[in-house]
């Protein structure tokens, strides 16, 4: 008994919010925040900047040549990067996180992994699909 008394156990507190920055998520958590946060721009980009921009490139030919030259510009060309990189990640994590329905890989290492390896996919199909925006190829 005297055993189990001496032993310290860890204590658990809430982190202020001056401490948020300092505080280090892991691999998987990171991708978590980042799937929420690429949703909620997704969401918030359709009606204000997919749909009309869609829209207005299907409605004539001179409003697609319009469309053109808007997405010449660099900064647009910069927006909708972040728009595809929203979209690859949100991708790439959603299909990690129906496999984790599964039960595949939920074990600590492999998610760790399985993380990783979204992670790498979504910046890859980024820097490929954004290498064709600015024309690379």
């Amino acid at each position: 008994m005297s055993n189990a008394a001496s032993k310290q156990r860890p204590v658990y507190r809430n982190i202020h919010v001056t401490q948020i920055l300092r505080y280090r998520l892991p691999l998987a958590g990171q991708l978590s925040i980042l799937h929420r946060i690429s949703g909620a721009l997704l969401f918030l980009a359709l009606p204000v900047i997919l749909l009309p921009m869609f829209d207005r490139s299907i409605s004539s030919e001179i409003s697609f040549e319009e469309m053109k030259g808007i997405v010449s510009s660099p900064f647009v060309k910069i927006v909708l990067l972040g728009l595809i990189w929203a979209y690859m990640h949100h991708f790439c994590a959603g299909i990690r996180y129906l496999v984790l329905d599964l039960h595949i890989g939920t074990d600590k290492d492999s998610a760790r992994k399985s993380a990783a390896v979204s992670f790498g996919i979504s910046l890859a199909l980024t820097a490929v699909f954004g290498l064709k925006l600015f024309g690379v190829f």
